[in-house]
């Protein structure tokens, strides 16, 4: 595991004319040269108050959740395994997930450099060699709670790791294309963490219908990941990063990343209907429709609605997520 230990030749090349193509004001500019100087600079810098921004709490959300919707899914008594049900959580929010972006942002420091230059590496809060200091603890604090829950979780756990380099670093690199690393990233935050919290409480096979549904909510979760890369749009362009919306273009984008996450709506309510769970069915059917006027909206404006549409209409499609949990309990 390792990245460059200089910026990339070509990099400062013709940068100035590149930002200054983007719209970045020269004040901006200068920010970003500053954060390019710091990404590799030697020697070992951590400042504590920026440990928690590099490991980006916003991010746990999605892998709590979905650790949530597998252990619900199950029809078990929650209450009477709400030990497993905390243990869980933790382990795939503020340890795995953690754990997975700062990794990121260690191979993807030059990037963040240009695309958000405040965080930790960029900003020279924290040496790229301590935040590899940091990813290992979070790793062997996770592995040490996953064997609390059960051995065989030690081993998902493993396979997250595992995954998690695959989409940031080298020699796959899975992130330097959208249609492949948008896949990782849905399978790890959404399928792996459901069906560990499946796994986690029965300590055997989930049922047909979880499986199903984790892999459902994990390719719709493709559009979600796509309509997180339109912050990142400026520094992958210039980077070479083939993000979804540096490939298709910001409206195609938004319209491919509406259509995945309804079209894996409406298969998980046909799982609904054909168990007989008409209630949850029709909760997750209102959901469905109430994400369709919004997504007018984000595709009319791509560009200025991505994150507002990340932050309400995603809303509706992750607590879809739960009504169906509920739905295939037995």
């Amino acid at each position: 595991m390792n990245g460059n230990d200089t910026v990339t030749p070509g990099l400062h090349l013709n940068l100035d004319e590149k930002l200054h193509q983007s719209g970045i004001s020269p004040s901006r500019q200068k920010i970003i040269q500053e954060a390019l100087e710091n990404v590799n600079r030697p020697g070992f810098r951590i400042e504590p108050s920026a440990i928690v921004p590099l490991m980006k709490p916003v991010t746990w959300f999605p892998p709590m959740w979905a650790f949530a919707c597998g252990v619900v899914s199950t029809g078990e008594n929650v209450p009477q395994n709400l030990s497993i049900l905390i243990r869980g959580i933790i382990l795939a929010g503020p340890l795995m997930c953690a754990m997975s972006q700062t990794m990121n942002d260690y191979f993807d420091r030059e990037v963040d450099a240009i695309n958000e230059p405040e965080r930790p590496i960029p900003s020279g809060k924290i040496s790229k060699q301590a935040s590899w200091l940091i990813t290992f603890g979070l790793i062997i604090t996770g592995f040490l709670v996953a064997l609390s829950i059960h051995p065989y979780v030690v081993a998902i756990a493993f396979v997250g790791v595992l995954m998690s380099h695959a989409y940031s670093g080298p020699p796959i690199r899975a992130k330097r294309n959208g249609w492949y690393g948008n896949l990782i990233v849905g399978l790890a935050y959404e399928g792996v963490a459901w069906l560990t919290g499946s796994f986690s409480i029965t300590q055997g096979v989930p049922s047909k219908e979880s499986i199903a549904l984790a892999i459902i909510f994990s390719l719709g979760a493709h559009g979600i990941m796509t309509l997180n890369d339109f912050k990142s749009v400026v520094g992958d362009r210039i980077r070479k990063v083939g993000s979804i919306p540096v490939q298709l273009g910001e409206k195609k984008a938004a319209i491919l990343a509406s259509v995945v996450m309804d079209l894996a709506q409406v298969a998980a309510i046909s799982i609904l209907l054909a168990k007989g769970s008409m209630i949850s069915a029709s909760i997750a059917t209102a959901l469905l429709v109430l994400q369709i006027p919004m997504q007018k909206i984000l595709i009319a404006h791509p560009a200025e609605k991505a994150i507002w549409y990340n932050a309400f209409g995603t809303l509706l499609y992750v607590l879809s997520m739960m009504v169906c949990a509920v739905g295939i309990r037995p």
